[in-house]
């Protein structure tokens, strides 16, 4: 299959690139590599290949969900730039 300088044209219009003149036939050439490739692998016969997700079969590694104590706001706001009693200040954004 060999894209021609209309469909490579249509391309990049749809993927909002503006390509010069010389630009536009390498892409074109590109391309057209990538979709003959891509017809190669159709060929393959992946009948007894079973579908996956992911490479990796593990899964996600997860902790336990185990309640811990939490932090004191004297601890939270030890490291705040401006607080105010128990609450962070940050500068008004709202008229």
């Amino acid at each position: 299959m060999k894209l021609d300088a209309q469909a490579v044209a249509k391309i990049a219009t749809l993927a909002r690139l503006k390509l010069q003149p010389e630009e536009a036939e390498s892409l074109g050439t590109q391309l057209s590599n990538i979709l003959n490739y891509v017809e190669e692998l159709k060929e393959l016969d992946t009948s007894a290949v079973q579908p996956t997700s992911h490479v990796e079969s593990q899964g996600t590694p997860l902790r336990p969900d185990e309640p811990r104590p939490c932090l004191s706001i004297e601890d939270i706001l030890r490291n705040a730039p401006d607080a105010k009693g128990s609450a962070f200040r940050v500068p008004r954004i709202i008229e």
